[in-house]
């Protein structure tokens, strides 16, 4: 069977280099690429994409071995109808490993034709690294290899003000574009770099906010022979995602006609804000999760597609987005109402499995960050307690039953089963301890008052210690979906 290169045409990798992408894991090319790829086919961009390994090893090698062209392949529900999109991507230009080959990375830095960076090197890229200096080839650190390109651009152009780029962090951190600022920022002067540098990328570069929501799910390894063989040619490269797609940017919306990437069918908001649009996120899409996955789980569920399936956890699940959720998001309701409405599409996308158990690591701080927020807010403004969000944290202390083992610690669901619960070493001590307490409404007035686990004592909430151990006892008694039915 031929190569991908050797039967698809590349037609839009011959424009000239206007994105700089570190990063060439699943994820950006499922993503971003996606989208550059559809402005070019358009006639809006006119731009390719140059691929670079934020780290030694990757996969750049192998996406050269194919003229870094790829299949990506969409599935999911639309509608209510299973969907399935596969599009060839040609807009990568090319891969570097600027670790084998720094001359013809720091090049780059030398083009008139690059506009725009971006950026995914995990949670943990985008840090300070002691030691890094403006000689290394490569620096080690993500934004001290920013710090070392900018400043070469700047040199090269002696400054001028129109060479600025547009830098799109998608790095999944709280307010990515201005940390990663702030560390650059930290690099030029410990390096002692001129002051007319720092001022140049005040004036001419933009570090943006951003968010970005796509679920990827990466080579099908156990299709990819079933799709070549459709394909008819051979793709080891091939990328799957789910349908729906967001990115949110916080810049300057005049960068929106410079990458017109929201002109094509990919959902990209450009705002001066993205703060409502990570609440709504994080609320309804994880904080969906967080609510449910638990009790589904105890109920004897194993993954997300399925629970949403069951009459009463798709009605839980309905009641606690839209009656308890969104009212506490400032933004317009049809537009949450929409998303909430993709959100159990997601949920429900046949081609993901999506493992329960997966979900359930780290739940406590998870419920901190996704659940409380929303049960607060609801408090104050409804001047009641939401009973499902009361509910699922009710549910988190039955899932946190736990004893500990050789190989860990391990609950014991509704029909008997042991599972594993993952979370950190001492929460999972504080539950054990706590559910040796055979009154339930003392453990549970133990649990909501332990500052470490929620941040602060929890039974300060007005009625929230009530509703719990109510909810508690039903499930103790009668168990989840018995429960569910009374709220």
């Amino acid at each position: 069977m031929k190569k991908i290169n050797e039967v698809v045409e590349k037609k839009n990798g011959h424009y000239p280099e206007k994105v700089l992408q570190f990063g060439e894991g699943n994820f950006l090319r499922a993503f971003v690429d996606w989208m550059i790829d559809e402005a070019n086919d358009e006639g809006l961009f006119g731009g390719s994409i140059v691929l670079c390994q934020p780290i030694s090893q990757g996969m750049v090698a192998r996406l050269n071995a194919q003229d870094n062209v790829y299949t990506l392949v969409m599935r999911g529900l639309e509608n209510g109808k299973k969907t399935e999109n596969i599009k060839v991507i040609t807009s990568v230009s090319r891969g570097l490993n600027p670790y084998e080959d720094y001359d013809s990375y720091i090049d780059l830095a030398k083009s008139k034709d690059l506009q725009v960076i971006v950026s995914n090197t995990t949670e943990a890229g985008i840090s300070y690294s002691e030691g890094d200096k403006l000689t290394d080839t490569p620096p080690n650190s993500y934004p001290a290899k920013i710090c070392s390109f900018l400043y070469t651009r700047y040199k090269h152009f002696n400054g001028d003000k129109a060479m600025g780029i547009l830098l799109l962090p998608v790095e999944l951190i709280e307010d990515n574009g201005p940390v990663l600022k702030r560390i650059v920022y930290q690099y030029a002067q410990e390096w002692n770099l001129e002051k007319g540098f720092i001022e140049w990328m005040d004036a001419s570069c933009t570090f943006a906010n951003t968010l970005v929501d796509r679920i990827v799910t990466g080579y099908p390894r156990n299709e990819a022979a079933s799709y070549e063989e459709r394909f008819g040619y051979k793709d080891d490269m091939i990328d799957t995602s789910e349908v729906f797609n967001l990115w949110v940017i916080e810049a300057d919306k005049k960068y929106s006609e410079m990458f017109p990437i929201a002109k094509t069918k990919a959902n990209v908001i450009w705002t001066d804000n993205v703060k409502p649009y990570k609440m709504r996120k994080v609320r309804i899409l994880n904080g969906a999760h967080t609510s449910t996955v638990l009790a589904a789980y105890l109920s004897g569920y194993e993954f997300v597609g399925e629970f949403v399936k069951d009459e009463e956890f798709s009605a839980f699940l309905k009641d606690l987005i839209f009656g308890e959720v969104i009212p506490t998001i400032q933004l317009p309701k049809d537009e949450l109402a929409q998303f909430a409405d993709a959100v159990f599409e997601r949920f429900g996308n046949p081609f993901i499995n999506h493992r329960l158990l997966d979900i359930s690591l780290n739940s406590v701080s998870k419920y901190v960050a996704r659940c409380l927020p929303s049960l607060e807010d609801y408090l104050a403004m409804e001047k009641k307690l939401p009973s499902h969000l009361t509910f699922s944290l009710a549910a988190l202390i039955k899932f946190y039953d736990v004893k500990n083992s050789e190989q860990g610690y391990f609950g014991i669901r509704e029909n008997g089963d042991m599972y594993p619960v993952k979370d950190t070493a001492e929460n999972l001590a504080f539950f054990e301890k706590a559910w040796q307490e055979q009154d339930l409404s003392v453990l549970v007035k133990n649990v909501l008052s332990c500052k470490t686990l929620w941040q602060r004592d929890l039974t300060e909430i007005e009625g929230l210690y009530d509703g719990v151990l109510a909810h508690l006892k039903g499930i103790v008694a009668d168990g989840v979906k018995a429960t569910i039915k009374n709220l």
